[in-house]
């Protein structure tokens, strides 16, 4: 094949979350926790093309790295009394990210994270979670290539805010542990 256009999506992910403060809206929690994203995940690296937004342009998503800017954001930090990254002392509870898929098909994101609560006291918790970001095809269409990483952000993002809405739901659920 011919030349391809790479454009990694990550890269502007963190200023477009800053862009885009306060539309998360999250429920919050009074939950102080740790979080690790597991190996693979931070790992992960989706490539894609579109025809719609022209077949040279290869699309590369790492969503390890939007995932860790999505838990670092204004909003997500909002959301809990204290969400840290995992450090070498025994944290309070832990949040353990772990993707199980990740796709941009039929316009928009389609992600399945596996999340486990482990806590002091208590059995670990596991759920997962799967979502699909609001659909971003009238953007592709009409702003072509200009558009795609933003439609990109946008539908990983409203896929991520409706699984951490979820998390934070069920985070608020749990009996304290003993």
């Amino acid at each position: 094949s011919g030349c391809s256009i790479n454009h990694a999506v990550k890269d502007d992910y963190p200023q477009y979350l800053q862009n885009n403060v306060g539309t998360s809206k999250l429920p919050s929690t009074s939950l102080e926790a740790r979080y690790e994203i597991a190996p693979s995940t931070a790992g992960h690296r989706h490539e894609f093309r579109s025809v719609m937004t022209g077949y040279a342009n290869n699309w590369i998503v790492e969503f390890g790295q939007m995932l860790e800017a999505t838990l670092q954001s204004k909003d997500v930090q909002g959301a809990f009394r204290k969400l840290e990254k995992r450090a070498l002392n025994d944290p309070p509870v832990l949040l353990v990210f772990d993707l199980v898929s990740y796709a941009f098909a039929d316009f928009g994101a389609q992600v399945e994270l596996k999340v486990t609560v482990q806590r002091p006291g208590s059995a670990a918790l596991v759920k997962t979670y799967k979502q699909s970001g609001v659909t971003q095809g009238g953007k592709m269409f009409w702003a072509g290539v200009f558009g795609m990483k933003n439609a990109i952000h946008q539908s990983t993002k409203d896929a991520l805010d409706k699984i951490l809405a979820s998390l934070v739901t069920d985070l608020n659920a749990l009996p304290e542990a003993g």
